[in-house]
């Protein structure tokens, strides 16, 4: 039987690969323990390693642990109003087209 492909955000991603560039763990370790394959946690370290290589190249400072927790929660609190906000929409014209003179 086929197994599914998983995915993953991005969040998540960046997340494990912290976790082998910060800790000094080898990648096989992580690997076993978040269940991912070796070489799937390497090409996210790589991307990492590249992305932190770019910001110091052009003088910004990578995003700290509890940065990145905090844009990960202010995003989805973003993502939470705009369904709010859409929702509103949607009831207040459904109001005025129904609202009795």
């Amino acid at each position: 039987m086929s197994r599914k492909r998983r995915s993953f955000t991005t969040e998540y991603k960046v997340e494990a690969a912290r976790r082998v560039i910060d800790s000094g763990s080898t990648i096989a370790e992580v690997a076993r323990d978040l269940g991912l394959s070796e070489n799937l946690l390497g090409r996210w370290v790589a991307d990492e390693r590249r992305r932190i290589d770019a910001a110091a190249t052009s003088g910004d400072q990578p995003l700290t642990s509890a940065e990145r927790t905090e844009l990960a929660r202010l995003r989805k609190q973003v993502s939470e109003q705009e369904k709010d906000i859409a929702f509103l929409k949607k009831a207040s014209a459904y109001f005025a087209a129904h609202q009795q003179k």
